[in-house]
């Protein structure tokens, strides 16, 4: 099994950790859009654009599946890459959902979604949530984590001072759905906001639940071969990615 990983700079390296650590696949291609990252702070159709254009890209290699680690992608362009695409595509939001229903029994137990401000104005996950039952959902644009994540500060003051301004006026919820693959990196930071008593929902724990719930993997594979391309500046991303998967 091959497959191609998409988003759009070096967060989706979270989802293709969880991928390695499972050993789902032989080959895994990772596509960052870097050169236009954030896609957060985008309208949907500049979103969906650059969406097809991956699936174009993935096209050059032989893959079984392109798995979708960028929460706005999956938000706003999921369904219009699978119009395009020979192969399936899955998204991180359907995962998330998914995965948040799994770990949280409790429909009344309060659960906050972070994310970009695309992902936050899709209400992709609160439309999720609410068809399974969930109605205490709140929703909080937290877009200066990814520019801290892209500059790798994953701890400190200027972290600290960001999770205050974003989260002092929220009450403590019962989960915290992680809509963004940067935020794991600061995942510690975010729980520790919170006394660590919310059950956080990781992107790439999530599509790792989704892929084995709905594909069949008839083997694991022991190492996973890395290929790692970027629209720009090709070896920061694969310096990051020595560093977060110890290639």
């Amino acid at each position: 099994m091959k497959a191609g990983v998409f988003d759009s700079g070096i967060g989706g390296l979270t989802v293709v950790k969880s991928l390695i650590e499972h050993k789902l696949f032989e080959e895994i291609v990772y596509y960052g859009d870097t050169a236009r990252v954030p896609y957060g702070s985008k309208d949907k159709n500049t979103i969906i654009r650059y969406a097809i254009e991956a699936v174009e890209f993935f096209k050059n290699f032989e893959l079984d599946i392109i798995i979708v680690a960028c929460n706005s992608v999956s938000a706003y362009a999921l369904a219009e890459m699978q119009e395009v695409s020979d192969i399936p595509v899955v998204g991180v939001v359907e995962a998330g959902v998914a995965a948040t229903a799994k770990k949280i029994q409790n429909k009344n137990d309060e659960i906050l979604i972070i994310g970009t401000k695309a992902t936050v104005a899709s209400k992709a996950y609160e439309k999720g949530l609410k068809e399974l039952g969930f109605h205490s959902l709140v929703a909080q644009a937290t877009p200066l984590f990814v520019p801290l994540v892209e500059e790798g500060i994953f701890g400190g003051k200027v972290l600290e001072a960001t999770l205050e301004h974003y989260f002092k006026p929220l009450k403590k919820p019962s989960a915290i759905i992680l809509g963004c693959t940067h935020f794991p990196l600061i995942s510690e930071a975010i729980g520790g906001y919170f006394d660590n008593e919310p059950v956080l929902v990781h992107s790439g724990e999530a599509i790792v639940e989704l892929l084995e719930r709905d594909f069949v993997f008839d083997s694991r594979f022991a190492s996973t071969r890395l290929r790692f391309f970027a629209s720009d500046n090709p070896s920061f991303l694969k310096s990051v990615a020595k560093r977060w998967l110890d290639t």
